[in-house]
């Protein structure tokens, strides 16, 4: 096997059995320096046991079909689980018949608290975990449970523990402003990592930066509506059930904001808790109204009305229309739907982004057979717009241009969702040049084994420095391009101005981690762990304290559409921890399908 000069510096330490972060640009091989790693591993020390750890159910089959299985196979054996396997249900005695096992984080998790012997397996089967993203490992993420486990067995000298290596391109800053506050993250991620030493390409940075380009960054911004007919009408209607409701602490510049989505969403839960219905009606339809706004916002206004008047097609058939709060809602719609159509279709008042979008795709595309390009944008639905909006250019078609979107697997109540099958026959018509533009979520930001692309866009984002540094590493291509396509003066371009000072932050933290004493680095690494440990058992007991407050059968559960009580604490049981079912048979009665 083959590894670049900074690839040897980077897994020294790894090859010594040391726990590192390997910290390498997006593109630059991190995945193959740690199959390298583990193949040494397998190699060396008897009873090895390798798991591949993964934090997006995709990830699991394509290290296993591009990596570990063809450089393996011949030797050892190597076996990919994930939710959609039933490999699963037989953890234990997968892991104890192969070598490597590639799993998510969630999986592994399972695994670790199953009281079932076909499943329970122990931190100590293993004797190297490589944990891919490793950002990831704070809080209360899946990650960190993992990893808490481990520190507590550390800790408290319970056995002998894996190897650890953690694979990064960006540990970001963990919010932090301050050049104290991004060291602190820093260390915090090493001591959850119980990390030796960051390792990034220091000796042989001239052979990473040859291999891993950056591409030419522009910022394309655009000027506001100059008039906005469409989005006044939406607004107008959004303050009309506010009237109805009559809540004075909303404002009308908020509307088709974030800001605003939380708040209504706030509204929502009030109005479930305090079993009322009309505030929780108008605060369904008044999201639908600010999701249809920000649609507008990043797309076409025909694509913010189809979103509302499919919503109340929708309504129209669920709703008796016997409540007075139905009532008004359907029909506040009804006498304003041939306004908003008309609105819609008047071609003067178009987003300016769009505009911009399609200059910047003509440029890269046009003259070139070879192209390839991702749009990455906010939401499921934006990307679903924007491919229907590319597909019907005729332009584009001439030029080439062939599309197809890329969203996330997890159910989402907002827009479809895309299956796991779904996801990889995208992924391999763009590898084989069958698509060659994905207009994509954040799901192909990270760890996707995506082609080089000379084109990526930023298309209206406000995400922080992590999400920034991993969407510009797609751009690997000679002489890519990597724009941020925002409006002049918003808060999106703000945010990616911030996000420059934040990788630069990030870069400046690491380096003095890097540099620290290595007495001084230890201690404080001790330190945070033994922090971690008192902190964990604080929450349990919190958590166990609450858990106790009521008996199951004191819980009512309340239907959301007509607020009666449909079900007792009792009737319910969870799977793998995860998934809630309701086990009374009287239940199905009251459901309406």
């Amino acid at each position: 096997m083959e590894l670049h000069d900074y690839q040897w510096e980077v897994i020294a330490p790894a090859l010594e059995g040391k726990n590192i972060i390997i910290w390498l640009p997006t593109g630059a091989g991190k995945t193959r320096a740690a199959l390298y790693v583990a193949m040494r591993h397998l190699e060396m020390k008897r009873n090895a046991k390798v798991a591949f750890i993964v934090n997006k159910v995709h990830l699991v089959d394509q290290h296993f079909s591009n990596e570990f299985q063809p450089h393996l196979k011949d030797k050892y054996t190597v076996v990919a689980i994930s939710g959609d396997t039933e490999h699963k249900c037989f953890f234990a005695q997968k892991t104890q018949d192969n070598d490597v096992i590639i799993c998510t984080a969630q999986i592994l998790q399972n695994a670790l608290s199953s009281g079932s012997e076909e499943m329970h397996v122990e931190l100590t089967d293993f004797t190297l975990l490589i944990i891919d993203e490793c950002h990831h490992t704070h809080k209360d993420g899946v990650y960190n449970k993992l990893m808490e486990g481990y520190l507590e067995r550390k800790i408290c000298r319970k056995g002998k523990l894996p190897q650890i290596l953690g694979l990064t391109a960006s540990p970001g800053t963990g919010r932090a402003t301050s050049f104290h506050k991004a060291v602190e993250h820093i260390l915090q991620i090493c001591a959850n990592l119980d990390t030796w030493r960051i390792m990034s390409a220091e000796v042989h940075r001239e052979d990473l930066e040859a291999k891993a380009k950056q591409p030419n960054k522009q910022y394309d911004l655009v000027a506001q509506r100059t008039r906005d007919p469409f989005g006044d009408k939406l607004k107008e209607l959004m303050k009309t059930i506010h009237g109805y409701l009559r809540t004075a602490e909303f404002s009308e510049s908020e509307f088709g904001t974030q800001v605003y989505e939380q708040k209504v969403v706030e509204l929502e839960k009030e109005g479930a808790v305090e079993a009322d219905r009309m505030k929780r009606t108008c605060a369904l339809h008044l999201r639908k109204y600010n999701d249809s706004l920000l649609v507008h916002d990043t797309v076409r206004m025909t694509d913010a009305y189809e979103l509302l008047a499919e919503f109340y097609v929708t309504e129209k058939f669920i709703r008796k229309q016997n409540d007075p709060t139905d009532t008004f809602l359907i029909q506040l719609f009804d006498r304003n739907q041939a306004t908003l159509l008309e609105l819609a279709h008047d071609s003067r008042f178009e987003n300016p982004k769009l505009t911009k979008l399609e200059e910047i795709l003509k440029d890269q595309f046009q003259f070139s057979s070879v192209s390839r390009g991702i749009i990455f944008t906010r939401t499921r639905q934006s990307t679903h717009s924007l491919h229907n909006w590319i597909s019907g250019k005729d332009y584009f078609q001439k030029m080439g241009i062939k599309t197809a979107p890329l969203t996330g697997a997890g159910y989402s109540n907002q827009s479809k969702h895309m299956t796991q099958n779904e996801q990889r026959e995208v992924i391999e018509k763009f590898r084989k040049g069958e698509l060659n533009l994905l207009v994509s979520t954040s799901v192909a930001e990270e760890g996707l084994d995506i082609p080089q692309c000379n084109v990526v866009v930023r298309y209206g984002l406000m995400t922080n420095e992590i999400a920034m540094v991993q969407a510009r590493g797609r751009a690997r291509h000679e002489d890519s391009c990597y724009s941020f396509l925002a409006k002049s003066g918003g808060k999106e371009i703000r945010r990616e101005q911030t996000n420059e000072i934040l990788e630069d932050l990030m870069k400046r933290a690491i380096k003095h981690v890097q540099e620290m004493p290595e007495q001084e680095y230890e201690e404080k690494i001790k330190e945070l762990q033994k922090e971690s440990l008192i902190a964990r058992k604080v929450k349990q007991v919190k958590r166990d304290e609450k858990r106790n407050t009521f008996y199951p059968e004191q819980v009512r559960f309340y239907c959301r559409g007509c607020s009666q009580a449909v079900a007792h604490g009792d009737d319910f049981r969870t799977i793998e921890g995860t998934h809630y079912i309701n086990i009374n048979p009287d239940f199905r009665n009251g459901v309406r399908k």
